[in-house]
């Protein structure tokens, strides 16, 4: 997914990246794959492409940060993403993890609550010929119109896994949320184990991420916290 015909200034910091994410314990091919063609600086801020490729969160405006490239790798693995699946995220935010599940083969269906973020992820996805449904919403109530989901990822931190989310999966779906307080979240990956919600619950490493608000996550007042993705 690189711009064909342009000099690609950024190759040799992309290779730096995925060889960083192979020494962290990243194997899937796939993932490794689609982080070295999706061009990451695409989605930052331009004062901030020199750091694009950098294993770190970096800002995107409006209290939002795109996360740092370990993070999105180690999601993306923990939903066992297979081509042509049907994924929800929950927080497009820049649009780059969106843009990964793409390259992989996902159907991507995205929600952001932000109307700027959602405006310049579109415009950046849409210019890398990137198939994706957007929709401006609280995204901790889901996508009841497109579900069931193959995989569900959110890209906040939640003070508990969202149930709305848990019935919109398939049964083996998996859902991958970071829950916890304000200062840190765990990942968790949730698998659906039948139509009565139940599920078997992985829990990952611990993470940083900014709150997720809505419905189902953190009220408004959350804002306030500068938590990083």
């Amino acid at each position: 997914m690189t711009k064909t015909g342009l000099l690609d200034k950024y190759k040799e910091a992309r290779q730096d990246m995925v060889r960083l994410l192979r020494e962290r314990g990243i194997s899937d091919e796939h993932i490794l794959s689609a982080m070295m063609n999706v061009e990451r600086h695409l989605f930052v801020p331009l004062p901030l492409r020199n750091h694009a490729y950098d294993d770190a969160a970096l800002p995107i405006g409006e209290g939002q940060t795109i996360s740092q490239p370990f993070t999105v790798a180690i999601m993306t693995e923990a939903l066992c993403v297979k081509n042509l699946d049907k994924v929800l995220e929950i927080g497009t935010g820049s649009g780059y993890q969106a843009a990964i599940l793409a390259e992989i083969g996902a159907r991507v269906f995205t929600i952001e609550r932000i109307p700027s973020l959602l405006r310049n992820a579109r415009q950046v996805l849409e210019s890398l010929n990137v198939r994706f449904v957007s929709k401006e919403s609280d995204g901790t109530i889901g996508w009841s119109q497109f579900a069931p989901f193959d995989g569900i990822v959110v890209t906040a931190g939640a003070p508990e896994i969202p149930k709305p989310l848990v019935r919109q999966l398939k049964v083996g779906g998996k859902l991958v949320v970071p829950v916890g307080s304000h200062s840190f979240q765990q990942m968790k990956v949730i698998t659906k184990i039948n139509d009565n919600d139940e599920f078997e619950l992985e829990d990952k490493a611990d993470f940083k991420f900014v709150p997720l608000i809505g419905k189902e996550g953190w009220p408004e007042e959350s804002l306030g916290h500068e938590d990083d993705k």
